[in-house]
């Protein structure tokens, strides 16, 4: 009777042996899932990683364990589990942009713009594949290419306010200071209350040696953010050009102050990390539209 139990009623069936399976998976998926959302992230990645040992085809579980590598500050092994989902659905976009702002955080500047070919491929039509060829640009040095790039987005896209910022910054850079004024004015006149805005719009009056116009700006800064420590600092210089000593000094000493009480910044791939954490899945990779 026992020997007929074994070979019977004591094994699973084969769907057994399945269901079994993935409930353990769900399990130890959710249990991921949650970890992360609480911020727990060696937990999450540990439970995630066991998940995919039960079932290695499930991309939504990849795209939660590249989350937790991310904000362990683990960037190439996130960088290779986006990979994988990109080389399973290599139609999806957000996939690739996803590489890409990761390649951008690891400051691998030629992964971007090889990821960002992939993408123009697919759909040459999408802004936010320029921007991000643009940053790649920028970071390898090519000031024209990148300019290039978010000139194509902005004329695909007029209100891309990013991308003309980021242009505005690169022609400052470049000392093209009329065209700089173009962006810089094109932005304050449609989001006059935005500091980086205001920022651009000082930095290139000053260049231009416009120092009252760029006195004011800055002080503009300082009321949508009284805490900027490149505000004061850039309109101490403006003020002692225009001989105005006193003001200078005030303006060095608050940027001391407000410098001395700020922790020394990380290296910067974990400043970008922590930057970065703030836009976590800005690209919704599973409700691509």
């Amino acid at each position: 009777m026992n020997i007929l139990k074994k070979l019977f009623g004591g094994q699973k069936t084969t769907e057994e042996v399945r269901e079994t399976k993935e409930k353990d998976f769900d399990k130890v998926k959710y249990d991921g899932v949650r970890a992360l959302r609480m911020h727990q992230f060696d937990l999450a990645a540990k439970s995630l990683e066991h998940a995919l040992q039960l079932n290695a085809e499930d991309l939504e579980c990849r795209d939660y364990l590249s989350q937790a590598y991310i904000s362990m500050g683990d960037l190439q092994k996130a960088y290779a589990q986006l990979q994988k989902i990109s080389e399973a659905q290599t139609d999806n976009i957000a996939v690739l942009l996803r590489m890409a702002d990761v390649a951008y955080m690891m400051e691998d500047y030629i992964a971007m713009t090889d990821v960002c070919d992939k993408a123009l491929q697919l759909d040459a039509e999408n802004v936010e594949t320029y921007f991000f060829y643009a940053r790649a640009c920028k970071g390898l040095g090519d000031a024209p290419r990148a300019v290039s790039m978010l000139t194509e987005a902005i004329g695909k896209r007029e209100d891309f306010y990013a991308a003309r910022l980021l242009r505005g910054s690169i022609l400052l850079d470049q000392a093209q200071l009329s065209e700089a004024e173009l962006d810089a004015t094109f932005l304050y006149e449609h989001i006059p209350g935005n500091e980086d805005v205001l920022l651009l719009k000082a930095r290139v009056e000053k260049a231009q040696g416009k120092m009252e116009e760029a006195e004011q700006t800055y002080g503009k800064v300082m009321e949508v953010n009284p805490f900027s420590i490149d505000a004061y600092r850039e309109r101490s210089e403006v003020r002692r050009s225009l001989g105005n000593s006193a003001g200078a000094a005030e303006d060095e000493a608050a940027a001391k102050e407000m410098s001395a009480e700020i922790p020394e910044p990380s290296e910067g791939i974990e400043q970008k990390i922590k930057e970065k954490m703030q836009q976590m899945d800005p690209y919704k990779i599973f409700h691509n539209e």
